[in-house]
């Protein structure tokens, strides 16, 4: 945590860069599981690091998953779930993986098109929401920034839920986006790397400066 607000380091794909996401700060690691993404790892990779990474809390990042694939990442130890779906999926699947995971342990990353909002029926089924970048033909990890003032409404009309920026934080940017949306949690990916997968230190150490400086401005 970074002078009050929360950051999750997503899209780790080896243990130095979890390490260091570490001593950065980070208070989650997210790892993706979906095998569509340039920063996808198996539960075997994970799991052959997972006794060896930072006790911080270990994220799986999901897609639309079944019930047998939550159910595995379960098994693999994962403390939260991130799952990313289509907005028109039936409530039912939804309410399956809350069910699955627990509310508390479940983050909503429901694909909203503009003008869109997070459906109210979602609401009690998870503890934490985040909004990323709507990609008509992908799952975040775009690279391009979200819609701020759509988050700070989100943040504003149900304070008593977590609500996680997402979507095309950088160095550059994120000092301006915590002064538009109001974020008190922050989730980074592509914006601190080098490569897919690959964490650049110094843009993540600058990131970490700029989110310092937003928070502690007047």
């Amino acid at each position: 945590m970074i002078d009050g607000i929360r950051i999750k380091v997503c899209g780790l794909t080896s243990l130095v860069d979890a390490e260091f996401a570490d001593k950065c700060g980070a208070d989650y690691l997210g790892f993706n599981l979906y095998p569509k993404s340039p920063r996808h790892i198996s539960l075997l990779q994970y799991q052959a690091m997972s006794t060896l990474l930072p006790e911080r809390k270990h994220m799986a990042v999901m897609v639309e998953p079944t019930a047998a694939e939550l159910s595995a990442a379960l098994a693999a130890g994962f403390d939260f779930f991130q799952i990313h779906f289509r907005a028109d999926l039936p409530l039912a699947t939804v309410a399956a993986w809350s069910a699955a995971v627990a509310a508390d342990r479940l983050w909503l990353a429901p694909k909203l098109p503009p003008g869109t909002d997070v459906a109210a029926d979602w609401l009690p089924l998870a503890k934490y929401f985040l909004l990323d970048t709507f990609q008509a033909d992908g799952f975040g990890g775009s690279g391009r920034t979200s819609d701020w003032p759509k988050f700070a409404r989100h943040r504003q009309a149900h304070p008593e839920k977590s609500w996680i920026l997402s979507g095309g934080l950088n160095p550059e940017n994120i000092g301006e986006a915590v002064r538009q949306s109001g974020a008190r949690f922050v989730d980074v990916n592509s914006g601190v790397e080098s490569a897919p997968g690959v964490k650049d230190r110094e843009k993540l150490k600058r990131f970490i400066v700029r989110l310092h400086e937003a928070a502690t401005a007047p």
